[in-house]
């Protein structure tokens, strides 16, 4: 009797820190009516492309611009909902773990590697010292921790390459890389700056954002993640560079205004047309 009570305060000994590790434990998983998994997808491979197949190329620079209704699915959430994230959370992390590798965001040729205390920089994260009076008015040095803070990023500049491939017969597109940029205050000024944080080589994150989940505005039982967000081209830009002879000048130190939009026009256009005008009817 007296063995078969021990064994019962033992049992109820070791179930109570089981049940409070279970009630403290946090469910990665959003819930839904079945299980879906991003995990262990593979990216949807390009086609095979030869250098004698490219007829035509064109490379430009897009401004991706995440205030706009149709580009919010690459903005939110700014907290993470289940194990959905943000894009520049996708690659924050990603960067964090050593995954993969950012370059400088002023060579968008993406060949000068930074490191993890450059990006950190470039989010303002960091210690900083300031002035910080006492209770009697005395003036004491504080330490102040900034962390980086992702939803600042409200822009992004997307690098790619319009191509025409003979074998093909039709004008195609590729993603070279992506830059995310971040707006925020300066505390000396008071006015709203633009910062590019860095480049990313597109090619390199595919198996990571095609197991990302992104939020699709039109079907929630359909599930696309972010490398089938870019494939698709489910987002808005407008051209702000192009390549040319002039370093590759962008159009705002060119044209302003209005002007810099039809400018973007004519490029776009330009680039469509060169499509048709292969054509005969």
């Amino acid at each position: 009797m007296k063995k078969a009570f021990g064994s019962i305060i033992l049992a109820v000994l070791l179930a109570v820190p089981f049940a409070r590790s279970v009630q403290g434990q946090v469910e990665t998983k959003e819930r839904w009516i079945y299980d879906i998994s991003m995990q262990n997808r593979t990216p949807v491979p390009y086609p095979y492309l030869r250098e004698a197949d490219v007829m035509w190329a064109k490379k430009v620079w897009r401004l991706v611009d995440l205030r706009q209704k149709f580009n919010l699915p690459l903005y939110y959430p700014t907290t993470p909902i289940g194990d959905r994230e943000s894009l520049i959370d996708v690659l924050y992390n990603a960067l964090r773990s050593g995954e993969v590798q950012a370059y400088d965001p002023f060579h968008d040729d993406m060949t000068v590697k930074i490191t993890q205390d450059d990006i950190e920089k470039n989010f303002g994260a960091g210690t900083e010292i300031i002035q910080v009076p006492d209770e009697n008015g005395v003036m004491h040095d504080t330490t102040i921790v900034n962390e980086a803070n992702t939803s600042d990023v409200k822009e992004y500049i997307v690098q790619e390459v319009w191509y025409f491939d003979k074998k093909l017969s039709s004008l195609q597109v590729r993603i070279l890389g992506l830059c995310p940029v971040r707006l925020s205050e300066n505390p000396a000024t008071g006015q709203m700056e633009r910062r590019k944080l860095f480049w990313i080589y597109y090619p390199e994150f595919r198996d990571i954002l095609a197991n990302h989940e992104a939020y699709n505005p039109y079907n929630d039982a359909q599930k696309i993640s972010y490398d089938d967000l870019f494939l698709q081209r489910r987002f808005h830009g407008v051209i702000i560079s192009e390549s040319n002879v002039y370093d590759n000048r962008s159009i705002d130190m060119y044209e302003t205004g209005k002007a810099a939009l039809l400018e973007s026009e004519r490029i776009k256009n330009a680039i469509f047309n060169f499509e048709q005008d292969l054509w005969e009817y």
